[in-house]
């Protein structure tokens, strides 16, 4: 990702679901002005989910996401609907793809179904309207034209569906392949993803006053990247940026005397630190200056910060051979040090003095079927838009089971989680 680039958790996702063959690729394709899925009249052409990150007007950063039939059929059919489903879990905005020659059918109900139980802002896109132009009628039926005339009313009235409830602002009218409503489908998505947005919400800008200083800890050892700062970090930096604040960043080696140095006006207003530095921080930080970590504030930014509190307390009565699922949303080639399977562990076996089993996912592999499992410790989710986190957290909390996050749980096994959150009460 280029730095001036918007990070895949901060664009809208728009996914396109539907039935085989109903143009979904091709709709992909005509909103995105590119190709970018392949398209061919084979039922089933999509065998996995295609993502395009763009900018989509009027709306900005967007991730469109094209999806294999959810009426694929046998046993490969069947992998490829279940990855279109769990597609479901990230999108924020659904695009439910139908033909315009054809009626509401079983797939319909089900996905507009699934679209309202999940609480997933969706707009009905009526393809292959140009199919329906001009058609002649035939005698004793009603023509294509009028079949699809037939089509939006059921769409938009109140009769749509089998509980009787309206699809939501009724269907658009399109064609991928002649560009007809195209730009009119593109302002209803903008409209619905705005609703679904950000705004409001800061990582830290929201906790410093123009010209406070924010004191940012950075390890730099064999886990950091070379070269660059992680993705929590430059979004960190960037949020207190925007606030107007000083952003100061230090190594854990430094620490101690870059807080000698800052007094007076320029003494920290607060210290974010990486986790496993937690321990430095607390010995080094003065008890008056505010202390959190770069993961409890992604915690708190995507609205996970009080289901994280209240599942470490499962890390006070764990028994050893209990199964821990330790999860990231990122893939990243693992080091010997990795905080996430190496010194996670080690801090929890010391903290509970208990020998629990931990199993590992990452990247876009979290189980739903949670079965044996003690416990979810997540990451911050840098790389995983809100949707995403949010699911995976209610996917727990369905199957009750305690749902936590690497920062916190690192807090809590060192002493100091009540003063990390002190901050946001």
């Amino acid at each position: 990702m280029g730095l001036s680039e918007a990070p895949s958790s901060a664009r809208a996702h728009v996914a396109f679901f539907g039935r085989r063959n109903a143009g979904k690729s091709s709709l992909v394709n005509a909103v995105a002005g590119q190709e970018v899925a392949l398209v061919s009249d084979v039922k089933g052409t999509t065998a996995d989910p295609v993502r395009k990150a763009m900018e989509l007007l009027p709306l900005g950063p967007v991730v469109l996401i094209d999806t294999p039939g959810i009426d694929d059929e046998g046993a490969l059919g069947e992998m490829r609907a279940r990855r279109a489903r769990r597609v479901l879990g990230m999108a924020d905005v659904a695009v439910l793809v139908a033909e315009a020659p054809s009626p509401f059918g079983p797939a319909e109900e089900e996905l507009a179904g699934i679209f309202r139980e999940k609480g997933i802002p969706f707009v009905v896109a009526l393809n292959k309207i140009d199919l329906t132009e001009g058609a002649e009628e035939s005698a004793g039926e009603k023509s294509a034209g009028e079949k699809s005339a037939a089509w939006l009313a059921a769409a938009a009235g109140a009769g749509a569906g089998a509980e009787g409830a309206a699809f939501p602002g009724g269907a658009v009218p399109v064609s991928a392949l002649t560009g007809f409503g195209i730009d009119a489908l593109k302002g209803r998505i903008a409209e619905l993803a705005r609703r679904e947005g950000q705004a409001g919400r800061r990582l830290a800008g929201d906790l410093l006053r123009p010209m406070d200083v924010a004191l940012l800890v950075v390890p730099i050892d064999g886990a950091a990247p070379k070269g660059r700062l992680i993705l929590p970090q430059q979004q960190v930096i960037r949020d207190i940026l925007e606030a107007g604040a000083v952003a100061v960043v230090v190594r854990d080696t430094e620490l101690r005397g870059v807080l000698e140095r800052l007094s007076g006006a320029a003494r920290p207003a607060l210290v974010i630190t990486d986790s496993q530095a937690f321990a430095l921080a607390l010995a080094e930080v003065p008890k008056d200056i505010p202390l959190t970590s770069f993961s409890i504030l992604f915690a708190r930014f995507k609205g996970s910060l009080e289901a994280a509190l209240r599942g470490a307390a499962a890390l006070d009565g764990l028994e050893d051979g209990c199964k821990i699922l330790v999860c990231e949303g990122c893939t990243h080639h693992r080091q010997c040090d990795d905080i996430g399977t190496v010194k996670l562990p080690a801090m929890i076996r010391a903290f509970s003095g208990r020998s629990p089993e931990f199993a590992f996912c990452s990247g876009g592999d979290f189980p739903e079927d949670l079965s044996g499992v003690a416990l979810v410790l997540h990451c911050g989710g840098c790389m995983l838009n809100d949707r995403e986190m949010q699911s995976r957290r209610l996917c727990a909390e369905d199957q009750s089971v305690p749902f936590t996050n690497y920062g916190i749980a690192m807090a809590k096994a060192q002493g100091m989680l009540a003063r990390s959150v002190a901050m946001f009460s």
